[in-house]
């Protein structure tokens, strides 16, 4: 097939039966169950079969729902008198002249397959939760083959991850590169009033124009453009430019396929390089742009002297996060599979791309690939110091991000507007996230280790020292930064200039960081 059709009425009907049968993500899971529900997320779907199957026997309130999930998460085939039930409105009829279904025949017992996977999706973003639908290409576990090259995929981990660490603000507009089925245009919607979605796959533009009709969301606010990177939009500026581009660094050989939705056609992270150094031109003052990316790490290089050499080169704040590391071996296992070819499938296959990748690592001395979420900025105060980080947070994170980095875009240009004086007169609290551990030997009195621990944003934790914990407790908002730091130096008998030099650095830090705030 080439993509659903987007005829509003049928749509809209489509939406109504979907909302009716109540396909949202809770009841599928519900339906399955614990164990079919965790089985279906590692691509096992005997156990959901098994249990849609006995909800179509039993015949109970659980039949639509049953029907709509085998028919188009399991991919599995589906009485057409099923599926006419549970689209009451649109019926196989109108599913077939949409592009969503294929009929072996009139027959109230003749078999309904799914051309498309269509499964609900929990839209959680900061902007209150919603239950959308969205349209992808059926992925591996429904055709039981290697993917087609223009696959066009639907919301996967990458996807989840680029929307919740987006900054999530009113803006004018917005840009989403890549759009693939469009999953990030729709969140971008939600706050921005116009929204331009970008990609090179005609198809996967079709997608997400299906997409965007079935939530619901205006034809005049949603621009479609095909086209490559930055192209389509040369000379325009946006407020908000999102990514989740083809980042996935592919040999460049005749016999490993490409993906359109994965393989950008460069080599090794040059992609991603030059997006990073490339969004200066399309971001407005003030603009924020957030894409995930891979970078290699070299042999006698880190990367973050790596990625920080195209933060340097864009000219913008930046803020890089590597969240994953993988040795080339793991990184080739990955996205082998992920295109569908595995040893058991296709052993001569699987060895032939497998030396493949570890060749094309190897012809440029990559020791790692790192994966993570990088933040751009252009200021709009050009004289101001620039934002330039570069961290790993491997662990654990509380999603969504998107308001915490967005406070930390504030806190840095709070802090970048004053020198320690201007400090020392602001008025300051610890966050209601924070809380402070303590680790003393059984019988002292005074503790040797002292941490805060932030329980939202990127939980990070900070060792203490002894004034800087007295600072932190005293920090209620009553009392100026330089008058605590006075008192400090008092208790402890110190000069209060000792005190701040020790103090400050530290101060600024966890503002910058969010777990002090201004009062």
């Amino acid at each position: 097939m080439d993509a659903p059709g987007t005829d509003r009425r049928l749509i809209d009907a489509l939406r109504a039966d979907l909302t009716e049968a109540a396909y949202g993500v809770e009841q599928v899971e519900a339906l399955l169950g614990p164990v079919a529900a965790a089985a279906l997320h590692r691509e096992e779907s005997v156990p959901a079969l098994r249990a849609t199957g006995a909800a179509l026997e039993h015949g109970d309130g659980d039949a639509r729902l049953a029907a709509l999930t085998r028919l188009f998460v399991l991919g599995s085939a589906v009485p057409r008198r099923l599926v006419d039930a549970a689209l009451g409105r649109t019926g196989v009829a109108g599913a077939q002249r949409l592009g969503l279904v294929k009929a072996a025949g009139q027959g109230p017992d003749d078999e309904v397959r799914a051309r498309v996977d269509l499964r609900p999706y929990a839209a959680v973003d900061g902007h209150g939760e919603a239950t959308w639908w969205i349209a992808s290409d059926p992925g591996e576990l429904a055709t039981g083959g290697a993917l087609r090259t223009d696959h066009v995929l639907g919301v996967g981990g990458a996807s989840t991850t680029l929307a919740q660490v987006t900054v999530r603000d009113e803006r004018a507009r917005a840009l989403d590169l890549g759009t693939g089925c469009g999953v990030q245009a729709l969140h971008a919607a939600r706050h921005v009033g116009r929204v331009t979605a970008t990609d090179i796959s005609r198809r996967a533009l079709s997608f997400a124009a299906f997409n965007a009709a079935l939530v619901g969301l205006d034809e005049e606010r949603l621009d479609l453009r095909a086209g490559s990177m930055l192209e389509p939009v040369a000379g325009e500026r946006f407020d908000l430019v999102v990514s989740n581009p083809p980042f996935v660094i592919t040999p460049r050989r005749a016999d490993v396929p490409a993906y359109e939705y994965r393989d950008g056609g460069r080599a090794g992270d040059d992609l991603v390089r030059d997006l990073v150094t490339g969004l200066a031109d399309v971001l407005a003052p003030g603009g924020v742009a957030q894409l995930l990316g891979n970078w290699e790490v070299r042999r006698g290089q880190t990367w973050d002297e790596r990625v920080g050499q195209w933060l340097d080169a864009s000219g913008l704040d930046g803020w890089v996060v590597q969240r994953e590391v993988l040795d080339p071996a793991q990184y080739a296992e990955t996205w082998i599979r992920d295109g569908g070819t595995t040893p058991e499938r296709d052993p001569a296959g699987w060895a032939a791309r497998y030396g493949a990748w570890l060749d094309d690592f190897a012809s440029r001395d990559v020791e790692a690939i790192g994966f993570g979420v990088v933040t751009l900025r252009r200021p709009s105060d050009e004289t101001r110091a620039r934002l330039r980080r570069l961290e790993e947070v491997t662990g654990t994170v509380r999603q969504p991000l998107g308001p915490a980095i967005a406070a930390s875009l504030a806190a840095h240009d709070w802090l970048a507007a004053r020198d320690d004086d201007a400090l020392a007169a602001a008025h300051l609290v610890v966050a209601p996230d924070v809380t402070e551990e303590r680790y003393l030997t059984p019988g002292d009195d005074d503790p040797q280790v002292l941490l805060l621990r932030q329980g939202g944003g990127l939980g990070r934790t900070v060792q203490l020292g002894t004034a800087t914990a007295g600072f932190v407790g005293a920090c209620d908002g009553e009392l100026a930064v330089g008058q605590i730091v006075g008192a400090l130096g008092a208790l402890l008998g110190v000069p209060a200039d000792a005190v701040a030099g020790e103090v400050l650095p530290t101060v600024r830090g966890l503002v910058a960081d969010g777990l002090l705030l201004p009062a």
